[in-house]
């Protein structure tokens, strides 16, 4: 890969050291000019079939993006709003009983710890939390799913790669928000039942655009709770119309066709230079800023091989106000003392010595 020219392609970084990727990644060029071409486009000539046609030839190549990134089929993939929505598509869809229970993990994100807080009142399900560390050694007869991050948002740590043992005695739902585009992701090695991911984050697509990657064998017993036009396979049948017997059936109700095209044209220009090198250069890069913290005193979260990078701050909400005064952009993490820096490989070494010189 050109690491120049891959940073050529984001305008944000000619004004900032933009390290936040795991909110939201960088736009690149080619995502605000496919995004107005179908807004021209509809402006000039209307929304007809056409327009639609159109839009879906746009998602189909997402669906087709998406399933290899993770090493998945086009028909298993479910083209979804966000992470959130996706696991929220699992837990409502999946058959429950009371006294059924969900293991998860120690600092899951909002996004799947509000989910599953409201599945416990809906169905008496009960939530057990353990460390991240032990989720597969805490499986136990009760337990009907476990539900957990790829990488931790709060710190970058990674789950544990025995999950895979758990493939044939329990399903997995991993919320794959800051694992997809950012490290190399395979399901099948995963051993996982369920994938969600994120399209605005390391795919640097806008918000409003995700994926879940759904195993083969768990589409039939994943109902869809509210299928739609775009998730019925004959929508002229009326009440007769079923859901699409495969991944389809799980897709966004709706679709911007500005977004869709957005986020094609951000996962291909990422495309074009090459996930494996991608991932090792980002991975690279987020473990120089981390010894380049530590050098100067900071605490830095233990971590696995990610693209996030999280430290101890006094004060982290003046830390990340006073990097942004400084041109460098970074988030504090509610709740801890901590500040994160998300690090792609679009960044490159005056990013974080920009950060790091902020520090000093």
């Amino acid at each position: 890969m050109d690491p120049a020219q891959l940073r050529a392609e984001f305008p944000v970084l000619r004004e900032v050291a933009y390290l936040n990727a795991g909110t939201c990644g960088p736009l690149p060029r080619a995502s605000s000019a496919a995004a107005a071409g179908v807004v021209h486009q509809a402006e000039q000539h209307g929304r007809t079939h056409d327009h639609f046609v159109a839009t879906g030839h746009t998602q189909d190549a997402r669906r087709r993006r998406y399933a290899a990134l993770v090493g998945g089929e086009p028909e298993d993939v479910a083209l979804t709003t966000a992470t959130s929505e996706g696991m929220v598509r699992v837990l409502q869809g999946l058959e429950w009983h009371a006294g059924d229970e969900v293991l998860t993990a120690e600092q899951e994100h909002p996004g799947l710890l509000g989910p599953l807080a409201a599945l416990a009142r809906q169905h008496d399900v009960r939530i057990r939390t353990v460390p991240l560390e032990r989720i597969v050694e805490a499986v136990d007869e009760r337990t009907r799913l476990v539900a957990c991050s790829h990488v931790r948002w709060t710190d970058g740590t990674l789950a544990p790669s025995a999950l895979a043992e758990l493939r044939d005695e329990v399903p997995v739902l991993i919320d794959g928000a800051q694992g997809a585009g950012a490290i190399p992701v395979d399901v099948a090695a995963l051993g996982c039942a369920f994938y969600a991911a994120a399209g605005q984050k390391w795919l640097c697509g806008p918000i409003g655009t995700g994926f879940l990657w759904i195993d083969p064998a768990w589409q039939a017993r994943l109902r869809a709770p509210g299928p739609t036009y775009l998730n019925l396979s004959d929508p002229a049948a009326g009440l007769a119309a079923r859901p699409w017997p495969d991944a389809r059936a799980h897709d966004a109700v709706t679709t911007s066709g500005e977004a869709a095209a957005a986020a094609l044209a951000a996962f291909d220009v990422l495309d074009e230079h090459g996930w494996p090198a991608l991932h090792e250069r980002a991975a690279d890069l987020a473990q120089q800023l981390a010894d380049g913290l530590a050098a100067r005193g900071r605490t830095v979260a233990p971590r696995g091989r990610t693209t996030l990078v999280a430290w101890s701050e006094a004060d982290p909400a003046a830390t990340v106000a006073a990097l942004a005064a400084a041109g460098v952009v970074v988030r504090d993490l509610p709740g801890s003392d901590r500040v994160r820096a998300s690090v792609g490989a679009w960044n490159d070494e005056q990013d974080l010595d920009r950060l790091l010189r902020a520090l000093d």
